[in-house]
């Protein structure tokens, strides 16, 4: 090859490495122009399927064992994956109900304090902890003890806490007041037939300090308020559908409160991580049925999974449950069992504990299956609009066994979701 000739190779060679320098960046804005264009908006829920004769997790399935129906149609399957591949970590919430005749029989032993305190310690390092305790004293308080931590040291300080909140319910909620005024009113509850009574008389009353107001139309006609009040208590009024009846219950620190709180802190402190509560108590929870709807709604907006581990109730509460729940029925309040339904509607697990063993297993059991779950998903075509409503999802899971069977399965997942909002919506409800 001659001088000449080897100029013009060269020339070549330089030109060819500068259209491959300079051309993908070219590419790759493209790329990314078209990206920002084209928003796909997916659907995701968690599964978990277990083995109905055993109670194990099943994880060796694939997309095509699943079928997804929304609203009644089938959707397709777009993403998938299996147990652990792509889980974000836990950011879990224990919600200790600390009623002295309720679970607080049995929270207030140092052995089931030990048993839930030696699980958390097994967490892994990415998962994280919050934990909050509620009906303290005669106020009903309910107070953070630790918020979003993985240090088993501070974790156990803060759960060796909680019999105390059972022995000496008053003297601890007055260590808790110390920097706070005292309040002057105490929870109580209110009905009335006449409704011009009770506006005259809510007139003249003096006004606690409300920080935000909730107003939820429950399907039958009925209207529950809910104002949240500056220390974290709510009041609560319910109006009948007709407007003979007003209920109201002030001053309380109740379920709905707490997942509400629970939620809410979750997504402002762990955006990124899966949020799950677990709600220990004797299953006794009253709430209006129009209330419980509307945090059922927040659970599965947050995608946060509900579970329920229920001690025994006391033999007294045993006899009294069947003549209260048809009178507190016929109030439009849920005495029973709420717990149990939240659980069912978000996927998650409803679990009785008797033994103190059974609290360290029971939650073993509930952090096991959080993270043994599949994330399934499917994508939004872009006129799919956010209509406002609950769009009712049922997931159906066909396996077969080594011998070709059909398996028999339980499938937990979230029953439901709302359809996320297309980008220049969000714009405009945020100006």
């Amino acid at each position: 090859m001659n001088t000449s000739s080897r100029i013009r190779y060269i020339l070549c060679l330089a030109i060819f490495a500068l259209a491959i320098a300079i051309g993908p960046p070219i590419l790759r804005a493209q790329d990314v122009a078209d990206t920002i264009k084209i928003r796909t908006r997916v659907v995701f829920l968690d599964a978990l399927v277990k083995d109905k004769k055993t109670g194990l997790p099943i994880s060796d399935l694939k997309p095509e064992n699943f079928e997804l129906f929304d609203d009644g149609k089938p959707r397709a399957i777009s993403y998938f994956s299996r147990e652990g591949q792509a889980r974000k970590p836990l950011a879990l919430i224990l919600i200790f109900d600390c009623r002295g005749d309720g679970a607080g029989r049995y929270l207030k032993r140092p052995e089931v304090i030990k048993e839930i305190t030696d699980q958390l310690a097994k967490l892994p390092q990415g998962d994280e902890v919050g934990i909050m305790a509620m009906n303290i004293g005669e106020d009903e308080k309910r107070v953070w003890l630790a918020k979003f931590t993985n240090n088993s040291a501070e974790l156990g300080t803060a759960l060796a806490r909680i019999p105390s909140f059972v022995d000496k319910p008053d003297q601890v909620a007055n260590n808790n007041e110390k920097k706070d005024a005292k309040r002057e009113s105490k929870g109580s509850v209110t009905i009335s037939s006449d409704p011009k009574k009770e506006e005259a008389k809510q007139a003249t009353a003096p006004k606690p300090e409300a920080v935000e107001t909730e107003t939820i139309k429950g399907k039958n006609g009925a209207v529950v308020t809910r104002t949240t009040m500056k220390d974290g208590s709510v009041s609560l009024k319910r109006v009948s559908k007709n407007g003979n009846m007003t209920i109201e219950l002030d001053d309380v620190y109740d379920m709905a409160a707490a997942i509400r709180e629970a939620t809410r802190t979750a997504e402002q402190d762990r955006p990124n991580s899966q949020t799950a509560i677990v709600w220990i108590s004797d299953g006794i929870a009253p709430i209006f049925y129009e209330d419980r709807d509307a945090t059922e709604q927040i659970l599965i907006r947050s995608n946060a999974t509900f579970n329920s581990m229920t001690t025994n109730l006391r033999t007294l509460f045993k006899f009294l449950l069947p003549v209260g729940k048809p009178l507190a029925g016929w109030m439009g309040v849920s005495l029973y069992g709420s717990a149990k339904q939240l659980a069912q509607r978000s996927g998650g697990e409803a679990l009785r504990v008797n033994r103190t063993s059974d609290y360290g297993g029971a939650l073993a059991k509930i952090i096991g299956n959080l993270t043994s779950r599949y994330s399934l998903g499917f994508a939004l075509t872009e006129d799919e609009k956010d209509d406002g409503r609950m769009h009712e999802l049922v997931l159906r899971v066909k396996a077969q066994d080594a011998k070709g069977k059909a398996r028999r399965v339980d499938v937990s997942s979230r029953r439901g979701y709302y359809m996320p909002k297309i980008e220049a919506e969000q714009a405009a409800t945020t100006k």
